[in-house]
């Protein structure tokens, strides 16, 4: 990586979610979701910050106190215009490249994240935005986004609409004939596996999955959450009704 490229997570955070409030914060054998998250992104080897994106709501208090317990940056801001949030936290962090994460995403490999943000920094292809759900192979709950600190404040300027102010992309991945856009993917479909946190059906897979991992193995990938659904295929209908929100 350039020395001159400074490369910053930004994971958005909230406790009012609709479907299941507070889940960032529910606890697995007694930590919290986003303490797990937190940790496996803090082996992501080729980000130089983490910065946790939440309001300034007093309901999301609880999660800036777990972030400065555990020593990571947050930024607050308006709750519902979340591309604000990512511009400010940027902004503040004097960060050249963006990679977007929601908290929801508690089983998220570093080394997909790292393989995502590699794509966007070789320069021989030299795209705006990089991730891996333009087109969709990897398990829900892996969703990487990359892109430069300049297109972030063009699209923080440019983009009207709620759901580009509060779903951060669409600007840049509905407009592929202005911007350049590159999809990373996994060498097989596995986006039939849902590994977010939006219901309680959802929490209910995950605490199955980080309870039988974790304890064994802290720093277990991508690979061995999909050996571990192969081993219980039973546990795929626990939330295969789910219907993800849409962003429009």
């Amino acid at each position: 990586m350039s020395s001159k490229m400074k490369v910053g997570i930004i994971v958005q955070a909230r406790m009012t979610s609709t479907r299941l409030p507070g889940k960032v914060l529910r606890p697995v054998l007694g930590k919290p979701l986003l303490e797990y998250q937190i940790e496996r992104l803090q082996r992501v080897r080729r980000a130089d910050e983490l910065i946790i994106a939440t309001t300034t709501k007093d309901t999301d208090q609880p999660i800036v106190d777990l972030a400065e317990r555990l020593g990571i940056k947050v930024f607050r801001g308006p709750e519902e215009d979340v591309l604000s949030r990512y511009f400010y936290a940027a902004q503040e962090n004097d960060l050249d490249v963006v990679v977007r994460i929601t908290s929801d995403c508690p089983l998220i490999d570093p080394v997909v994240i790292d393989r995502v943000i590699s794509a966007f920094l070789d320069k021989t292809v030299n795209s705006d935005y990089v991730s891996n759900c333009l087109t969709r192979t990897f398990p829900r709950g892996m969703e990487t986004e990359v892109f430069p600190f300049g297109l972030l404040e063009t699209v923080y300027r440019e983009a009207i609409e709620k759901s580009c102010r509060e779903h951060v992309t669409p600007f840049i991945y509905e407009d592929c004939q202005r911007f350049s856009l590159l999809n990373v993917a996994f060498q097989r479909d596995e986006s039939q596996q849902r590994w977010t946190v939006d219901t309680p059906e959802d929490f209910e897979l995950i605490e199955r999955i980080i309870a039988t991992l974790y304890p064994i193995n802290p720093l277990f990938e991508l690979e061995d959450v999909l050996a571990l659904m192969s081993a219980n295929p039973n546990w795929l209908e626990i939330n295969s009704h789910i219907e993800q929100k849409k962003v429009r």
